[in-house]
């Protein structure tokens, strides 16, 4: 059964733990002594317990004042902060994300502490999907999307371009000397059919019948590709990770160009504070990436090309010969 405690008694009881002494409490809350005192007993009475022990030279917390202390402490500040940021107009917004699990796991994750840091007063709620998605059916205010930005009914701002190109174990790609050698491995596909065929035509190589697993996930390809079972298509710049590490590695250069990730969200459906400062976050943190490439780009010095060694002559090389002796 909830207990309905003044809350002036409680501060006055908080306060006066706090400082261990009732006048210094009335200072502080800017009421008399007696007042505290009087607002503390009430409390007292209403619990059935003593939380103080009155010394002539100040007070001492009891066993129960002591139980309850920490608890009220944190009650009472959890309140102001409330406040403040209803004063500051900074109430909480719970923003609900519709989210295509490769750019989920290749880029976002990542990057998601900031935004929580920037914006300490949005709840983000993250839902990964095989990018198959119904804003209003599930529920989204936004959603991150893999394909071409046109979805009917909704806005769509591009956010990044996602080539695709081949990856596979540093074992597999060891024996991949040239796109066609592909034509001997297991190809693992998505649901779009005529990736790979791009990809051949990209590479200048004759596409063989692919018959490899079919994936709704670029991350389960991925993993597929890292544990040896073929070698897939993937948007590469979602598996940086894993391609630093070199679990997986890039056998061939060429990449094709299949779609983008976009976010969007319905046409009928203002854009709340919540939802309007995650589509800027993520805005400004994909211009400063490139930004931060560009810069690293720029600090690299280009390396010329080496140049072919030239032939030596016969008399040339007698010539070197008899130097050396």
């Amino acid at each position: 059964m909830r207990r309905h405690l003044p809350l002036n008694a409680l501060r006055a009881f908080e306060a006066s733990a706090r400082l261990l002494s009732f006048t210094r409490a009335g200072l502080e809350l800017r009421v008399t002594q007696t007042a505290i005192s009087h607002q503390v007993k009430q409390l007292e009475d209403m619990l059935g317990a003593s939380l103080f022990r009155r010394l002539p030279r100040g007070l001492v917390l009891t066993d129960e004042g002591l139980a309850l202390l920490p608890v009220l402490t944190d009650a009472l500040d959890r309140i102001g902060a409330a406040i403040e940021r209803i004063e500051a107009k900074e109430t909480r917004e719970v923003v609900t994300v519709g989210c295509v699990a490769t750019f989920a796991t290749g880029w976002l994750l990542q990057r998601v502490e900031r935004f929580k840091t920037a914006h300490p007063y949005i709840d983000l709620r993250l839902l990964t999907n095989n990018n198959r998605v119904d804003i209003a059916g599930d529920g989204l205010d936004l959603a991150l999307r893999f394909g071409d930005g046109s979805w009917h009914g909704t806005e769509a701002i591009h956010l990044l371009s996602a080539p695709l190109s081949p990856v596979c174990r540093p074992d597999v790609a060891d024996r991949l000397l040239k796109p066609a050698d592909l034509a001997q491995e297991f190809l693992l596909r998505s649901y779009r059919a005529e990736e790979w065929p791009l990809w051949f035509a990209v590479a200048g190589a004759p596409c063989p019948k692919i018959q490899g697993p079919i994936f709704d996930s670029s991350v389960a390809m991925a993993e597929a590709a890292a544990r040896g079972v073929g070698v897939g298509l993937v948007p590469v710049a979602m598996f940086e990770n894993e391609l630093t590490s070199g679990r997986l590695v890039r056998p061939f250069a060429p990449e094709v160009p299949a779609g983008s990730y976009w976010l969007t969200w319905l046409k009928s459906k203002d854009l709340t504070p919540g939802m309007r400062a995650f589509r800027d976050w993520m805005i400004e943190t994909l211009r400063a990436n490139a930004r931060e490439v560009e810069e690293v780009r720029a600090a690299t010095p280009a390396q010329a090309p080496k140049a072919k060694a030239k032939p030596r002559t016969k008399a040339k090389a007698k010539v070197v010969k008899k130097r050396r002796r």
